[in-house]
């Protein structure tokens, strides 16, 4: 069964719940927001399955700690099945196209009124890891935190002379897609180019390491409970 197609041309995701500009077109996404119905700014980018169930789960836990999440549809609709699908999709994914939609992200949370942060914070899994480092240098001072956890794809940048965002990274020790001698280099080159506060942590586990439903047979629980946990901190210092 095929997703029913909107009149932009996307298709039809349950979990869409917002619409906001996109360099004037329009974008889709889920958004939650904290039970006291206000919260810093958290921008959540998916994995190359698309916005699935998980990436909606983790909206909802930025939320239940007290911000106000956003993670926007980057596929128009479309979530993969297996990882064939999912490498198709992540390729033909236009990068720019995708970057916009993350400003689009940036600009919509910095002028809802549920947002009570003058910046945004932004985190990223697998292609979104590597779209949060993209969107950090290039949104500059409008993102102040960036968690990239094992990130991967065209996204990640060739510099990040733009970064103004202290960067906390999370990067299995066995991630087979980006190894881990290429995620040291990573950060060392974060913070000779930009300056910036940088932490990466390293896990002894593999890629998507903090993905429960677990697609690629690598979650890894207690790697995932820490990194979560530091993640939430590092927000909550660095978003205001």
């Amino acid at each position: 069964m095929t997703s029913p197609v909107r009149p932009d041309g996307g298709s039809e995701n349950p979990r869409q719940n917002v619409t906001f500009p996109s360099d004037g077109t329009s974008a889709h996404g889920y958004l939650a927001t904290p039970a006291s119905g206000r919260g810093p700014g958290v921008v959540v980018i998916q994995e190359w399955w698309g916005l699935d169930d998980h990436m909606a789960d983790v909206v909802d836990r930025l939320a239940s700690e007290g911000f106000v999440a956003l993670a926007p549809d980057l596929f128009g609709g479309r979530v993969a099945h297996d990882s064939d699908q999912a490498g198709r999709l992540m390729q033909e994914l236009p990068v720019e196209q995708a970057a916009q939609a993350l400003g689009g992200a940036v600009a919509y949370l910095l002028r809802h009124d549920a947002v009570t942060s003058s910046t945004v914070g932004a985190v990223g899994f697998c292609m979104g890891g590597g779209f949060v480092l993209l969107l950090a240098t290039q949104q500059g001072a409008k993102v102040s935190a960036a968690v990239p956890f094992y990130g991967v794809g065209p996204a990640v940048p060739d510099t990040y002379r733009g970064l103004r965002a202290a960067v906390q990274g999370h990067y299995g020790e066995r991630d087979q897609f980006y190894p881990v001698e290429q995620a040291r280099a990573q950060e060392e080159q974060i913070r000779e180019e930009a300056g910036v506060p940088v932490e990466f942590f390293y896990y002894p586990a593999g890629h998507a390491f903090h993905n429960d439903k677990d697609a690629l047979g690598t979650y890894d629980a207690d790697s995932a409970e820490l990194a979560w946990s530091r993640t939430v901190d590092f927000l909550r210092e660095n978003v205001h």
